[in-house]
Parts: structure tokens; sequence; C-alpha cells
């Protein structure tokens, strides 16, 4: 169990209860769709404070309540872990954080039909109109370029600004043989993209076993959708009783 150390961050303070409420949310929603399983883990900037973010104990991610809130600073240091244990990866996030001040929240996931275009050089685009945030080229991050500590588990500050520059400026990158990090500027976008990366993976999957050529989504038809409060309203309808 990680101890809290001595120079610990002041805390940023509550959030608002309906922004937690959705915080939640957004893992039990996830993980119902499969796209989290026992592992993986969702995060959002704290709101009162940018050099802050706020993410689970090490919990599976559909079990998540608001009792298991945690609070960290950008170095992925604790504020206060109250008796329980941080995600070995949390660094994901605070490196991320640290590189992209318009994000706001981000997904780490093993998102099953992705995994494969991470191994194979296969590239990743989009071909759906909902998933069309994924235009360009998915970049792949290879965890040998940086350093090897735990497996393929990203457990340094230096991993996990390794994988914040593959990132770059885009909303999603894969992880060689790991999974995946996907970021938006608001949770409820980052739960959308999360969910359509991995429908678009399957969908392209089965294109291509068609044998065909595949039209892509074109820079010029990427479009946002219109109504993420409507789909959030439903996905959370999915999950509420359990929360």
């Amino acid at each position: 169990m990680t101890p809290v150390p001595d120079n610990a961050p002041a805390s940023a303070g509550p959030i608002d209860p309906a922004l937690m409420e959705d915080f939640v949310a957004a893992s039990r929603i996830l993980a119902h769709h499969g796209v989290l399983d026992a592992w993986g883990h969702v995060s959002i900037r704290h709101p009162k404070n940018p050099e802050r973010y706020l993410i689970s104990r090490a919990r599976a991610a559909g079990l998540v309540s608001a009792e298991d809130i945690l609070e960290f600073d950008l170095h992925s240091t604790p504020v206060d872990l109250r008796g329980q244990r941080a995600f070995l990866e949390r660094y994901i996030h605070g490196e991320v954080y640290r590189a992209r001040p318009d994000v706001n929240a981000v997904v780490h996931s093993h998102s099953p039909t992705m995994i494969p275009f991470s191994i194979t050089g296969e590239p990743l685009r989009a071909v759906s109109h909902i998933a069309s945030f994924m235009c360009e080229e998915v970049p792949v991050w290879e965890i040998r370029d940086c350093c090897i500590t735990q497996g393929l588990l990203v457990t340094t500050s230096e991993q996990g600004s390794s994988l914040a520059k593959t990132l770059g400026d885009r909303p999603i990158a894969l992880m060689r043989g790991h999974g995946n990090v996907v970021v938006a500027g608001d949770i409820r976008k980052a739960v959308q993209r999360a969910l359509y990366a991995e429908v678009n993976a399957q969908q392209l999957a089965m294109a291509k076993s068609f044998g065909r050529p595949i039209t892509y989504v074109a820079p010029d038809e990427v479009q946002d959708p219109k109504r993420v409060d409507d789909a959030w309203e439903f996905w959370k309808s999915q999950v509420i009783d359990q929360m």
C-alpha cells in the first residue's frame, strides 16, 4: 500500500455532485459495454484546479463508486490515499494532463478489438461517422522506445510522458500489445470516443474480412455527434440502478 508522502499536495476540494455522478457512471458505462474489464480506468481533470486530477482507487470499473475517488497532482502524487491502493498506471493520466491542457477526461482501456491493430501494423482508421474523430491513422506507442519496468504497464512518469508524446494532439493512441488511451474535453465525450473506437475497430475488422476495397471517413467528413447528451442519458440509464 502506497503511503501518503510528507509533502503531499493540497486538495483542490470537492467537485459538483452532478459531475461526480457522471464520473462514476462513466466507469460503469464502459464496463457495461465491455470496453473496460477488471482492469482499465477513467479520470477527469479537477474542475477547480487544472493541476489536479481525479481517478478511482485500484478497483474494477464496474464497481467504482463516489467513495472510491482519489485525487492526485499532475505528477501522480496522491493528495490522500485514505488507506487505499492507487492504480500503478495512473501516470498515463497525469502525464497526458501535463501535456494536453485541452484534455479534461482520459480513458485507458484494453478494448479487445483494438489490440490486434496495435501489434500487426494494420492501420486503425475511421469507417463510421460516429468514430470520425479517428479519421487520421491512430498512432501506436511502443514501450520499448522508452523503457520497460513491469511488462507492458505504464508505471513511471517517463513512460507516461513518452505515451503522451505519441498521442500528441490526437484524440486516441494505441499501446502495443496492451490497449489504448482516449482523451476528450469532457467526460461524456471521452466515453463516447472510447465506446465508438471499439465499435469502429469491430466494423473495420469485419470490412477487411470481405476482402474488398474500403472507403474510410475523409477529413472533410469529420463531425462530432450532435446528440451526445441524448446518448449519455441512455447509457447512464443502463447502469444507474447499480450506482
